[in-house]
């Protein structure tokens, strides 16, 4: 709300310094002044927003360059003084020549300044004491994972060392997605952002934003598997297509899904487990369940016992790259069959 005043109360004050400026020195004109204070407060606005987004590094270092290019202008307007035909102008108005050396170089010092501040490191700061390059602690995130949100409570574990780097590309992503007109888009969007704002607020672990991008590349998954290899970072996903691309390229995988599998309890043929039956499966006769962490369980002779809990002996359990499967016949059933092999 006081974003909104303090916005308002520019584009009033804009507008009306305007329209008594040009009224001061051209009365028929007043109107346009009006205009113009307006479109200025938009501009201000406009800037002042795409600035938020941007961190206190880059804007450090923005801020540094137009300084040095600025200064730089003034150097060579003052080297072109000793110039004969400058200083006569018999060329190019000597005013000209001092806007476009103070335009050019300082836009060039804003430039480099913002995009190099990557490089400078801050005294004390948190990437000084770390800094990404060569650091193999540091682990990236990409969209899925952040989406997903397993990934806050593996952190809140304790089990994940090393520092969490989400860059600047994934959050424009997920904010892309959050604004989508699909509804399930959106809400997977909110979604991430949550979660991030979750995980940052928790102090479990410590997440930092990078700036550094690749507009040479398409696609985010490109960009990620760029800036894992130039910081040598590790990253986490649980994208399938993507932990592939990675790995042929060499870069160290944490793939959230091999770790739900890796930690799923081991359960051996033999094995005595209690399930509710959810639907029917594919082979007649067949009926599916699901343990607590989702693992698929196949149970035989069990098509007319949808909506409940029966219990059921493992006949062998299959593991796939979506996952395990447990294959499985009622207990009953299975108690019989050994009864008729004994009188056989």
């Amino acid at each position: 709300m006081f974003q909104v005043m303090v916005r308002l109360f520019l584009i009033v004050a804009c507008s009306i310094s305007g329209y008594f400026i040009i009224q001061y020195n051209y009365p028929s004109l007043s109107i346009i002044g009006l205009i113009s204070g307006l479109i200025i407060a938009l501009l201000v606005i406009q800037i002042e927003q795409a600035i938020r987004k941007l961190s206190l590094r880059v804007i450090f270092g923005g801020v540094i360059g137009t300084i040095v290019g600025l200064s730089i202008a003034i150097l060579f307007a003052y080297g072109l003084r000793f110039i004969p035909a400058v200083e006569k102008q018999d060329v190019v108005p000597l005013e000209i020549i001092y806007f476009v050396l103070t335009i050019s170089l300082g836009y060039l010092g804003l430039v480099l300044g913002s995009k190099k501040s990557e490089e400078f490191q801050f005294p004390g700061s948190s990437q000084s004491k770390g800094s990404l390059k060569g650091v193999s602690d540091h682990k990236i995130l990409d969209t899925s994972v952040i989406i997903d949100g397993r990934m806050m409570d593996i952190c809140a574990t304790g089990f994940v060392e090393g520092n969490l780097v989400v860059p600047r590309f994934v959050l424009d992503e997920l904010q892309l997605i959050a604004d989508s007109s699909d509804s399930m888009k959106r809400s997977r969007g909110r979604r991430g952002l949550d979660i991030l704002n979750k995980m940052k607020k928790s102090g479990s672990m410590q997440i930092d934003i990078v700036d550094q991008d690749f507009p040479k590349l398409k696609g985010v998954d490109a960009k990620l598997v760029a800036l894992a290899k130039k910081k040598n970072c590790k990253l986490v996903t649980n994208d399938f297509n993507l932990n592939k691309v990675a790995e042929l390229q060499g870069i160290k995988i944490l793939n959230v899904n091999e770790l739900a599998n890796a930690l799923k309890p081991v359960v051996l043929p033999g094995e005595a487990i209690t399930v509710k039956v959810i639907k029917e499966g594919k082979e007649p006769g067949q009926g599916v369940a699901y343990l607590e962490d989702g693992t698929m369980v196949v149970v035989d002779n069990a098509d007319k016992f949808l909506g409940r809990t029966v219990q059921v002996i493992v006949t062998s359990v299959l593991q796939t790259t979506a996952g395990r499967m447990i294959f499985s016949n009622r207990k009953e059933v299975v108690a019989e069959q050994k009864r008729a092999d004994q009188n056989s």
